[in-house]
């Protein structure tokens, strides 16, 4: 075999091992998103990733994959049902396939955080397909496709905290605000009632194996073993994240002089996403300094969405969101001209003599996926909520999506003291119960 087809062979087998890497994600969505959220909604969030992944994995293959990296400005026009095969010497197109449909799966997942506890599950199916058609493609071809607008630009987004993370969390930020709070976590005067998510532990496995998936995530995205420039990759995403875990901490500590679990995970979360699209450019100390930052910025996010009204039972927008937004804009400050010069997109940072225009360039970028995304977010969730409705009803909301869109509950000894410690209460008062005050009673 030649040496050359060799090298093919191993990058191959790279970005295959990379992609089954992001795929492993969605058990660590699963596990997050369901020890975060009451365990009468579990097996139906954990389910959903089943449902989701699989919608995503046709309708990307169909028209998404297309509209991503096909030709075109504004959206892809060609390689639809991936008609079109690789050039002789590049990656089969059914690997690139693999790993570009697992990051829309996971910009997907992201989404549905904002849908917890109160989204019926056809809408799942629905917004599950239109997002892949309408939304994500159009920001991915945007920024990644080879005559995307904003790639013309020289928009840096190595590896998609604006593509991928951003665009979720946008999308479930509109989905949070049309939900509207789940009943209970606001009482007639405002004031916030705490709704903790019934297994820190499946939070912070979640967390650990998103962590995992996510050196396929940003290394996989150099798309080749050749230089080992794979490993600096995987150098700064795992500094952001740690940083971040320290940040998130360090302003808890300053608020409440209390380290609660679930901002540790947010913590780390919040760093890898910032990470993401500076992972290449960046310096290592400069990752410790994204990432510390990130971690901070959540914590103060996701305290000020929840006093403000906006009930987003996994912090999806704050996570997701606001580090996307941070982690975006940080490379048109901190990006070295060495490392720009390697990967070939865009200019220096501001820090190193770059002037505002690569900062103006990652703006830009920010605000139209912003304004994009919630505007189609905002149609489409409309056009589907005059079709099939979108929020339960509030019985199947106190009962628990389990069991009124599945028929069972994932905890099956659970309900009996649930719901007779609800009727208990509602015999000598009218004011909801917290679920620990209900497990009190039970």
């Amino acid at each position: 075999m030649k040496l050359a087809d060799l090298s093919l062979l191993a990058d191959s087998f790279f970005i295959f091992l990379s992609a089954v890497l992001v795929i492993f994600m969605q058990a660590g969505f699963a596990l997050l998103e369901a020890g975060s959220t009451r365990m009468k909604n579990a097996g139906h969030i954990a389910a959903k990733q089943l449902l989701s992944f699989s919608i995503v994995a046709i309708v990307f293959w169909a028209v998404g994959y297309g509209f991503t990296f096909g030709d075109g400005k504004w959206i892809g026009t060609t390689n639809f049902f991936l008609s079109t095969p690789a050039e002789a010497g590049s990656t089969p197109i059914e690997i690139s396939f693999l790993f570009q449909f697992s990051f829309a799966a996971v910009s997907l997942a992201i989404a549905w955080g904002g849908f917890a506890e109160r989204a019926k599950l056809s809408v799942y199916i629905l917004f599950g397909a239109l997002f892949t058609i309408f939304i994500y493609p159009v920001i991915g071809h945007w920024v990644w496709g080879s005559e995307g607008w904003l790639h013309e630009l020289g928009k840096q987004d190595f590896a998609g905290s604006t593509v991928v993370h951003l665009t979720g969390g946008v999308a479930a930020l509109i989905a949070t605000l049309m939900l509207r709070p789940r009943k209970g976590k606001y009482n007639e005067d405002g004031t916030v009632n705490t709704i903790p998510g019934h297994n820190q532990v499946y939070s912070v496995l979640g967390a650990l194996i998103i962590w995992l998936g996510w050196f396929g995530f940003n290394p996989g995205s150099t798309l080749t073993l050749k230089d080992g420039f794979f490993g600096y990759v995987a150098l700064t995403t795992n500094l952001g994240a740690t940083a971040s875990v320290l940040g998130a901490m360090f302003m808890a500590y300053l608020r409440k002089q209390k380290l609660e679990v679930s901002i540790m995970v947010n913590g780390l979360l919040a760093g890898l996403v910032a990470i993401t699209a500076s992972c290449a450019f960046v310096e290592p100390w400069a990752a410790i300094i994204i990432g510390f930052i990130a971690g901070a910025i959540t914590v103060i996010s996701a305290s000020f969405l929840e006093r403000r009204g906006i009930d987003d039972p996994i912090y999806a927008f704050s996570v997701h969101g606001v580090a996307g937004i941070w982690g975006t804009i940080s490379t048109g400050i901190f990006a070295a001209p060495r490392l720009v010069e390697k990967v070939g997109v865009g200019s220096a940072g501001l820090l190193y003599g770059g002037g505002f225009h690569q900062l103006g360039v990652q703006t830009l970028g920010v605000a139209i996926t912003i304004l994009y995304v919630a505007l189609a977010s905002f149609v489409l969730l409309s056009i589907i909520k005059s079709i099939v409705g979108f929020r339960v009803s509030e019985e199947h909301e106190q009962i628990g999506l389990d069991i009124s869109e599945h028929g069972s509950y994932a905890y099956p000894e659970h309900p009996n003291h649930l719901e007779d410690a609800k009727i208990k209460e509602t015999e000598v008062s009218k004011t909801p119960l917290s679920e620990e005050a209900i497990y009190a009673k039970a």
